[in-house]
C-alpha cells in the first residue's frame, strides 16, 4: 500500500470541521467510529494531500465522502479532486446526505459490499 500523503497545514481545518460535523456526517460517524464495520478502523476529517475527507478507512485505503445540497454546485471541483486521489491508490464511496439521513441501512450495506469484495478480490487463491 501506497504511504498517505500528509499535509501538516491542514491540521487545524480538519480539527476545526471534526468540531462542526454536518448532522449527516454524525450519523455515519456514530456507524463507522471504534470499529462498527467489519472490524475496520476509520477516521473523520482526515487530511490527504492537500485535502479533507469525510471518512478514511488506512487499512482499504477506503475514502468515503457525503455529498449534501452544496456539493451540486461543486461537481467539478469533486470530480478533480477524486481523480487525484484514486491517482494516489486510494478508493471512493459516495453517499448522498439524503440517503445516510434517511436511508442509512442502505448506506452501510454499500460499505459491508465493498469491504466484502475487496476481500473476495483479494484473497489468493488456496
Amino acid at each position: 500500500m501506497n504511504k498517505v500523503h500528509y499535509n501538516p497545514k491542514l491540521k487545524k481545518l480538519a480539527r476545526k470541521l471534526r468540531r462542526d460535523m454536518t448532522f449527516s456526517e454524525v450519523l455515519l460517524w456514530n456507524q463507522l467510529k471504534q470499529g462498527k464495520i467489519q472490524d475496520c478502523d476509520f477516521h473523520r476529517q482526515k487530511p490527504i494531500d492537500n485535502y479533507i475527507v469525510d471518512f478514511f478507512c488506512p487499512k482499504l485505503y477506503l475514502i468515503i465522502e457525503i455529498d449534501g445540497e452544496s456539493h451540486k454546485f461543486k461537481v467539478e471541483n469533486d470530480c478533480s479532486r477524486q481523480k487525484k486521489l484514486e491517482s494516489l491508490g486510494f478508493n471512493f464511496l459516495r453517499f448522498k446526505d439524503i440517503d445516510v439521513k434517511h436511508n442509512m441501512v442502505d448506506v452501510l450495506d454499500g460499505i459491508k459490499n465493498w469491504i466484502k469484495e475487496r476481500e473476495l478480490n483479494d484473497t489468493p487463491p488456496g
